[in-house]
Formats: C-alpha cells, structure tokens, sequence
C-alpha cells in the first residue's frame, strides 16, 4: 500500500518536481557497500563514490550515503525502503530496481601476464588456455562458458558470496596470480582492470568480447532509481549525457575496460563519446 501510495504522488507531481521522490530534494543520498573497491567504500575513494561527488557538484546538492553490504537484501534494505535514492552502479536488465540510461559499458575480462602468450585471448574457447589453471568466481557467467570448454577441470575457484568486510575474491585471484599459482584470471571487467592496474608489476587485461556461447559476458551498466521516480530517473539521465566525458575520465582512471557498441575499446583518444 506504500508503494502505490508512493506511485499516485509521484504520477500527480509536476514535471521536474523532486519533493516527492526523493528523501531530501536537497542531498544526493547514495545507497552503496561500504567495502567494495573499486567501487566504493567508506573512504570515498571508489570510482562510484567519485562519480557520486561529480552528480553531486552538478546537481549543487550535498552527498550523503546509506552503506549496506551489496548482497541478498541490498537492494531491499536501501533505495526500496527510502533510505537513499540512487545506487551509482546498476545493470540493465535487473528489474529489481529501475535502471537509467547506462554510463558504460565493460564485459568480464581475461587477466594475465606480460610475456605469457595469453595477452590477446578474447574468447574462452581459445585452445591455448586448455590445461592451464585459471581463476574463475564460482557461479558467475563465465564459469558456464568455463565449464563448456572443459576448462574447470583444472581451474582454481574462487568464492562468489564473501564478507566485504574481511575478504576480496578479487584481490585473492590478483594475487595468486602474481605469485604463479594461477595462469590466469577471469573477472568482471571494472575488477580487472583495478586490481591489474595496481598490481606490481601491473598485468594484462583483454575484454572476452568475443563469446560465442554461453551466458552474454557484455553488460551495459546505468544508476538504479525506485520505479515511481520518473521526474528523478530522467534528471540523472540528462546528467549522464551532459557529463559523459567526465564520467568516462573517471573510469579510466580506475583501468575500467570501456567498450563501445561494437565491443572496441574507448580509450582517452574517444572517452567524449557516449556508451
């Protein structure tokens, strides 16, 4: 009953009028995980938490966050009950929130050494990684496309449900890899490109762009709003197009793999342009 209630105000409110969607008109309230890098944490220095400081600066709001853990309940516990009023990285296609128009679009992303011959591999069905011991989150997309090339005979997996709080899959998979106990690693792109970014000596990224089976390992990637905010989800929409270039800058500073969309990547070269 809320949430109709919630919808009829939201429908009779004027175009553009924020009051009655948002928590305060006057704050930008983030909902976020508190210990999620890259992408956010309580320091602020994720790549949302600084896109989150742009919106805020543009919008001439002050920015406020409600952290919660991102797992089961995530959504639930923050933007559904009205704590806050944006997630800054949401998946399109996820309906259990309203997505935006997306800020990027990135793919999972095969990680590995300079000088190992695995440096140009776009598909998991490559012959040259058979044998080999490569680090894949259990039950994420490409652990399916993985275990379709007989590839998770000799793999190492990692967990996809952690404490935030304690443990990174990611970090775990970087270093393993760094120390050779695995050949190579499979992560979801902004984590690849992050954790190869600052490993030393920093490591090889190549989007797997080019799958041929199996679940898409492409996603395109928008903020999430709670479905009655129409006034709020077309306001970040019109932000997200003013400020693509910016938005793109952040990105790849933090090794984001941008992809265009014809799977190429957006470097500084052509980072103005729209996902």
């Amino acid at each position: 009953m809320a949430a109709g209630s919630a919808a009829a105000q939201a429908q009779q409110a004027q175009p553009g009028d924020l009051s009655v969607e948002l928590i305060d008109p006057h704050v930008l309230r983030v909902c976020a995980d508190p210990r999620n890098m890259p992408f956010s944490n309580e320091k602020g220095e994720g790549f949302e938490n600084k896109l989150a400081e742009l919106f805020a600066a543009k919008l001439q709001k002050k920015l406020e966050y409600t952290f919660f853990p991102q797992a089961t309940g995530f959504v639930r516990m923050t933007l559904a009950a009205h704590r806050c009023d944006v997630i800054m990285g949401f998946p399109q296609g996820d309906d259990v929130a309203q997505g935006t128009n997306p800020y990027y679009r990135t793919s999972y992303a095969l990680v590995s050494k300079a000088g190992s011959g695995l440096e140009d591999i776009t598909t998991l069905e490559d012959e040259r990684l058979k044998g080999k011991h490569v680090g894949i989150v259990a039950g994420t997309p490409p652990a399916t496309n993985m275990a379709v090339n007989g590839l998770m005979v000799t793999a190492k997996p990692y967990p996809l449900v952690i404490d935030t709080r304690i443990d990174s899959s990611a970090l775990a998979m970087i270093k393993d890899l760094t120390a050779g106990a695995i050949d190579a690693a499979v992560l979801w792109g902004p984590m690849a490109g992050y954790y190869a970014k600052t490993a030393v000596p920093p490591l090889h990224v190549t989007p797997l762009v080019k799958e041929t089976t199996g679940p898409r390992l492409v996603y395109r990637i928008g903020m999430g709003v709670r479905a009655a905010d129409q006034n709020w989800k077309r306001l970040l929409n019109r932000m997200i197009q003013e400020n693509q270039a910016a938005i793109n800058k952040v990105l790849l500073d933090f090794g984001v793999p941008l992809l265009d969309e014809n799977n190429r990547p957006i470097g500084p070269e052509s980072a103005a342009k729209s996902p």
